[in-house]
């Protein structure tokens, strides 16, 4: 996918049941028309990564990662570096974090939008991610194995997950793989 069509997907992603992702929406659509290097970890103040939630086979767990840097547990995800298509991005950070291989989207379109602010940190000031997240689906008996960016892997239950200390954005990522599996079962 390139940008053009990253651009008319997002301005076609249905969200009338997802009002918080509005706003979000926008200022990506506005980042893409006004940033020429917004799929770019230097361009400031914002740019573009790809989030990956993974889940079991089932559906009934989601494996998260211990971030290193961060000490939170969090999806797997990362850093555009230049592509476009950031579906592909979203996969290919959940397999390099988490070393699970064929990795299968549950959609092509993104299933939750986010923007967060990153603190500054070395020589990086303050800036903006425009997190596009994609649900995949593990293959079944699927372990995973820690990477450098990683205390540890482990694989929760919503429940579990919502025990956690999570930020907003993730809260709803988790309420929207709840809403998933409702509608899986029924």
């Amino acid at each position: 996918m390139n940008r053009a069509e990253f651009r008319a997907q997002l301005a076609a992603l249905e969200l009338s049941g997802r009002p918080a992702e509005e706003p979000f929406r926008q200022r990506m659509i506005t980042l893409l028309d006004s940033t020429a290097a917004c799929f770019l970890r230097l361009s400031f103040p914002a740019h573009f990564t790809g989030s990956a939630l993974v889940v079991s086979t089932d559906g009934q767990r989601a494996l998260l990662h211990h971030h290193r840097k961060l000490d939170r547990w969090l999806q797997f995800g990362g850093h555009c570096d230049g592509d476009e298509d950031v579906l592909h991005v979203a996969q290919r950070e959940a397999r390099e974090e988490s070393g699970i291989a064929g990795l299968a989207a549950a959609s092509a379109q993104p299933f939750d939008l986010d923007i967060h602010e990153i603190p500054a940190n070395g020589g990086e000031p303050a800036h903006f991610h425009y997190d596009v997240r994609y649900m995949f689906i593990a293959q079944k008996n699927a372990a995973g194995t820690v990477s450098e960016e990683s205390h540890a892997l482990r694989w929760f239950t919503p429940k579990e997950m919502l025990a956690l200390p999570l930020d907003d954005g993730l809260r709803r990522l988790v309420a929207k793989w709840q809403g998933w599996l409702a509608q899986q079962a029924g």
